[in-house]
């Protein structure tokens, strides 16, 4: 998980510091945003101190309508020693209250002119992105036919070698030996290469080769959602390996589920064209069609129907 301070958020919305500038390294913990509405009416049993507080044009009316001890209470309160910041929309007024208690707790008070709906989303769409939890695992990321492929195996098995099959057939690299993957939603794993080796690919005899040099800006891309695993493996004599596709097996990542192919290694396969008609078939099934289901209810059906002609019912 990255770290976010609210020296980030600042620089990042070109807001205005008002106050409170001791406060500025506080990290910021959560992506959830907080508009203290409740709190303004005096109720602070559960006020989520951790959060980013907003105040709009409803928080900030509601509390100019309250006496001079009270608003110097609530805005006491607001200010904690674990509060990232308070952030003003619409290029409002800050109040007195609020600026003495942010200095006397080292409380960034921000302000930008967005309105607030429009800014709470956008700030909160920025912090899950960089709160966002994250893993590494080694494999190949290629986008084939808008299907992120995630390729994992053993060192040695031919990823690297697979990949840039895939590149020539035209499709596009993201990573290669390290893929970086990030959690954004529930089911939404986006995958992304660590900086260093952005757009390289290592050949085993040939070396490093620039991906985005050797066949231009279109075989690379930056991140990339992964939908399908495909782990390549040494072909084992002794295993069964799955011949129809009714078997759907997953691999956990993160908290998210991927569905995986196990697909055996051995010469003489075209790693990439298997590959490639794996991510075809991939869509297929999305779009509800499946070639292994289908040949399944046929398959019961012509049985049925000899059982029936043999007198069987």
């Amino acid at each position: 998980m990255s770290k976010v301070r609210t020296k980030d958020i600042l620089k990042k919305f070109n807001l205005e510091l008002i106050s409170g500038e001791e406060g500025i390294d506080r990290s910021i913990m959560t992506s959830d945003i907080s508009r203290p509405g409740i709190e303004m009416a005096g109720y602070f049993k559960y006020y989520p101190g951790e959060r980013i507080q907003l105040l709009g044009k409803t928080e900030l009316s509601f509390f100019n309508e309250l006496g001079d001890s009270e608003r110097t209470s609530r805005m006491e309160q607001l200010c904690t020693d674990i509060t990232p910041a308070i952030i003003v929309t619409r290029d409002l007024e800050i109040p007195p209250e609020l600026l003495e208690a942010s200095e006397r707790e080292s409380v960034p008070v921000l302000r930008t002119g967005m309105k607030t709906t429009r800014f709470s989303s956008r700030l909160t769409n920025f912090l899950e992105a960089k709160l966002a939890p994250t893993t590494a695992v080694h494999g190949v990321l290629v986008d084939i036919y808008g299907v992120g492929v995630l390729i994992t195996g053993k060192s040695g098995v031919g990823k690297s070698e697979t990949a840039l099959e895939l590149v020539k057939r035209g499709h596009r690299l993201v990573a290669d030996d390290c893929v970086e993957i990030r959690q954004n939603d529930q089911d939404t794993l986006v995958g992304t290469s660590p900086e260093l080796i952005e757009h390289l690919l290592e050949i085993r005899g040939l070396g490093i080769i620039n991906v985005m040099t050797l066949f231009g800006a279109g075989a690379v891309r930056s991140n990339k959602k992964i939908s399908l695993v495909i782990n390549l493996e040494i072909w084992d004599s002794k295993r069964q390996y799955d011949r129809l596709g009714l078997d759907e097996e997953k691999m956990k990542i993160i908290d998210a589920e991927i569905q995986k192919i196990t697909v055996p290694v051995r010469p003489g396969r075209n790693l990439a064209v298997i590959i490639e008609v794996a991510s075809m078939n991939f869509r297929l099934k999305r779009m509800g069609v499946n070639a292994a289901q289908q040949f399944t209810d046929r398959l019961t059906d012509a049985i049925e129907e000899g059982e029936t002609e043999d007198g069987y019912e």
